[in-house]
């Protein structure tokens, strides 16, 4: 019994560390791609949003943070309203910039 709770121990941590690298890699991606329009916190640039007259949303709302990674990755690779796709950013990176925003999470 100790082994199997061992075992599962091991494995969550490293699942853990594993979302960890992937969000410190996403935070990269994010603030290279996506900083600019979303803020470094995910909070909107408000100046930015008024000019294009467009609600921008924060990255760390719950309304935000229920959509389902797959949702977010089509946005980011295909865009939605007003937001174009994001270039340079897909498969992978789109992947860890996603991890970085589940770890803006209010």
């Amino acid at each position: 019994m100790r082994i199997i709770l061992a075992s599962i121990t091991l494995i969550w941590l490293s699942g853990a560390a594993a979302f960890a690298a992937d969000a410190k890699a996403g935070q990269a991606i994010y603030d290279k791609s996506c900083k600019t329009c979303h803020g470094a916190d995910g909070t909107a640039n408000p100046g930015l949003a008024k000019m294009m007259k467009v609600d921008i949303k924060d990255l760390k709302s719950a309304e935000v943070q229920v959509m389902s990674n797959e949702d977010m990755k089509k946005i980011i690779t295909e865009g939605k309203g007003k937001m174009r796709p994001v270039a340079g950013v897909s498969g992978d990176d789109a992947d860890y910039a996603i991890a970085y925003v589940r770890s803006l999470k209010k």
